[in-house]
């Protein structure tokens, strides 16, 4: 299936599934677009996945053109951590979040990833990744975040995920702005 936002070039498949999915953070990315200086994607993660999996979908999604808030390289030097979070949160159009067995050990901890998680899904602006783990050991563990549909990298590699990422944002950019 191809959604409106997907370019007429691209060589991605939605399923049905993935569609309803995406829809409402289209819907909360439009109301979002036409703010000033933000960010396409605020990508939450555990801290143990910030030189691994995290960089290599951060990779990806730059290398689609789109802007990402990535606590590796927006966080300078003696910037107050938190407030460094809060101010990425508020300039990005759509969160998502790595859902990873890392993450699901943290998140119990209340730690920043579940401060960043309790913001976004706050504003209804949230795409969970799961990768390496699944939707049932997440509802163990956030089932707020569990009832969201996402992508799944036990069903299609990451570039896919990413592609799939972009395609939105970039199509919802472009008709907004």
């Amino acid at each position: 299936m191809r959604p409106r936002w997907s370019p007429a070039g691209s060589t991605q498949f939605y399923t049905p599934e993935e569609v309803r999915a995406l829809t409402p953070i289209r819907e909360t990315v439009e109301k979002r677009a036409l703010l000033p200086e933000l960010r396409h994607i605020f990508l939450c993660h555990a801290w143990d996945d910030r030189q691994g999996v995290a960089k290599t979908l951060y990779d990806l999604l730059v290398a689609s053109g789109i802007s990402v808030w990535f606590s590796e390289n927006d966080i300078g030097l003696g910037e107050p951590f938190l407030r460094a979070i809060d101010k990425g949160l508020a300039k990005s159009r759509i969160g998502i979040v790595l859902v990873t067995p890392a993450l699901l050990k943290r998140l119990p901890t209340a730690g920043v990833a579940d401060k960043e998680l309790s913001v976004l899904l706050a504003r209804d602006q949230i795409v969970p990744i799961v990768h390496g783990t699944t939707y049932d050991d997440l509802r163990e563990v956030s089932p707020m975040l569990a009832s969201r549909n996402g992508l799944d990298t036990a069903e299609m590699p990451m570039t896919d995920v990413a592609a799939k990422l972009a395609d939105l944002v970039t199509y919802i950019v472009a008709q907004v702005v």
